[in-house]
């Protein structure tokens, strides 16, 4: 017993713990270009929810399967898919101008929004949602040849801008539509 009182206090009392208390709450609030050029901010989505990926488009593998499982998991939902915007937004301003976002979100859902902006407005969305990211140059490759290191995660906001459930990358279709389901 006293050894769980001493774990207990001890994990009260960690650097980790305190760290996480005083972060702030997701911030769901965001200013960007929409994939045809257009201001959007979280507040023109009226009462849906939002699905939210922070990746880019020149990303060679993570990128896409997160879309493909946003994808997926959208198709499960079937007529309640309509309740969800889901939302692309590059880590990658540089390359990813509102006509390469067109593009590429076209491959996936018919529904997924592709967000850009300056990179100002990006680390200010990117802060509220505690994302992080980072331009990576690979020896030996050409200066536009680059990678984006970012987190990972699938966003799922309530329509007032709350932040319901940060999916893990790698989660199954079929076990982000069931989850997104409890919402709904």
């Amino acid at each position: 017993m006293k050894s769980v009182a001493l774990l207990l206090l001890l994990l009260t009392l960690s650097p980790l713990n305190q760290a996480a208390e005083e972060l702030p709450p997701i911030n769901g609030r965001f200013m960007m270009m929409n994939h045809y050029g257009e201001m959007v901010t979280d507040r023109d989505f009226g009462e849906r929810y939002q699905l939210i990926y922070f990746g880019y488009t020149f990303c060679p593998d993570v990128c896409p399967s997160a879309m493909m499982v946003i994808t997926q998991a959208l198709k499960l939902l079937g007529d309640d898919a309509a309740r969800i915007q889901p939302l692309f937004i590059s880590v990658d301003p540089e390359r990813d101008t509102p006509q390469v976002l067109r593009e590429y979100v076209s491959y996936f859902h018919p529904g997924i929004i592709g967000l850009t902006g300056s990179p100002e407005l990006l680390a200010r969305t990117a802060a509220n949602f505690r994302v992080t990211y980072e331009k990576v140059q690979v020896p030996g490759m050409p200066a536009d040849q680059y990678q984006m290191d970012h987190s990972a995660g699938v966003f799922l906001m309530a329509p007032d801008g709350r932040l319901l459930v940060k999916f893990a990358h790698g989660m199954l279709a079929k076990d982000m539509a069931a989850r997104i389901k409890d919402f709904l």
